[in-house]
């Protein structure tokens, strides 16, 4: 019995010893896959494209050009608009042992020109409004491709017109034939309609219909919008309060035959047109005026109701009159389309503003995909329902 029990502890001894040995000569064998040896001697990436260098290996990073820290992330993503070359220099430290590295980024012209202006639209889902159906025009038997073709056509290329998205959630996305890049400044300009009055007292007070802003990098480099992250711009109203997130709404296709419920003014055809409700217990109606006969429920839709989900920003329009004859738009700060003049820099856009869905900051080399929504509901009086109006979209760091 106790020689069973001796050769028992034996074989479990020698078991446990085996064992720990493998566990060790394996975590060598990964910390010998890992090892970095240095950086290349230089690398060599086209304007607008993105170089990723990964160490594979642990520690605090700090990477540097010309002693200006771009990144203390554990792998870079460089990218510049600019044809040049940058000095780099890594640093790692390790169990306290600071190892420095250092390389070149050499930046070429890229074969051919980029264009900066939007080169393709992905998805054009408006909410309804007494300017759908109108910009861009439907026509009776026009598919929802169809449509998404007359809003590329509208908004591809130097010479763009307008859509719009109707009310809130309404939304377009498109992209470009390139990255643009986050260079910690104005990085891309989207064009709209808004204006500010000149009167005295009315700073950037006029015509003001923001919209929500979306960004997202190609990270699979497929040129499509399908597997990639969408992130917020966090424009000046985003930690406010007075904005909802998590908003949505649901509309319902009116019955363009029902007697019509005229309102108390010349322009009322209809107070009772067109029924929404949202998550927050609300419902009401979308008024059909009478400058705009056509229905305002995107006539490509089958569907009887539809929706939308987003960030919901606190209305901007107010009676100034008080009479209800002067309705104006106050712009916001910044970060959102149609919201400032498309040639002042408050419609510039950065992209280094851009959040995840908690709401915390994070860093892109670029985006290559923009979708923008109408980021209000409401109605303003005579003047209809607000809804954001986009005539294109810009790279400031191309000429």
């Amino acid at each position: 019995m106790e020689k069973n029990m001796f050769k028992l502890l034996k074989i479990t001894f020698l078991s446990f010893v085996l064992i720990t040995v493998i566990g060790c000569k394996s975590d060598r064998d990964e910390e010998e896959n890992v090892s970095f040896t240095g950086l290349d001697e230089s690398y060599t990436i086209d304007r607008f494209k993105v170089l990723n260098i990964n160490p594979k290996v642990p520690g605090t990073f700090t990477w540097s050009i010309n002693d200006s820290i771009i990144s203390e992330n554990s792998e870079l993503d460089f990218i510049s608009p600019a044809v040049k070359t940058y000095p780099l220099t890594l640093k790692i430290t390790s169990n306290g042992i600071v190892k420095t590295y250092n390389s070149k980024i050499i930046v070429n012209h890229e074969a051919g020109n980029y264009s900066r202006y939007i080169s393709n639209v992905f998805d054009f889902r408006p909410a309804p409004g007494q300017f759908i159906n109108e910009i861009p025009e439907y026509v009776n038997g026009n598919t929802f491709s169809q449509m998404l073709q007359k809003a590329k056509e509208s908004l591809v290329g130097g010479n763009s017109t307008m859509i719009t998205l109707g009310g809130y959630g309404g939304y377009v996305s498109f992209g470009f034939d390139h990255t643009i890049p986050n260079m910690n400044g104005g990085d891309f300009k989207i064009l709209g309609n808004a204006f500010w009055g000149n009167d005295a007292g009315q700073a950037r007070v006029g015509s003001c219909e923001p919209g929500i802003i979306m960004v997202a990098y190609d990270k699979n480099k497929n040129g499509k919008p399908d597997e990639e992250e969408w992130y917020e711009i966090a424009g000046s109203e985003y930690f406010k309060n007075t904005t909802v997130k998590n908003y949505s709404i649901t509309y319902f296709k009116p019955n363009e035959n029902k007697p019509p419920v005229p309102g108390n003014e010349f322009w009322q055809t209809d107070v009772e047109y067109l029924k929404w409700e949202d998550n927050l217990g609300n419902l009401g109606f979308k008024t059909k005026n009478t400058f705009h006969v056509q229905s305002y429920y995107p006539l490509w839709l089958s569907d009887a109701s539809y929706g939308f989900t987003g960030t919901k920003l606190q209305s901007n329009f107010y009676d100034q009159s008080g009479t209800g004859a002067y309705w104006v738009g106050k712009s916001y700060d910044f970060g959102y389309a149609d919201n400032a003049p498309n040639n002042d820099e408050a419609s510039n856009i950065d992209i280094s503003w851009a959040v995840d869905k908690n709401g915390n900051y994070v860093k892109l080399p670029g985006v290559d995909f923009v979708k923008v929504y109408t980021g209000t509901n409401q109605e303003a009086g005579w003047l209809g329902e607000v809804s954001t109006e986009i005539a294109g979209a810009y790279d400031l760091h191309l000429n």
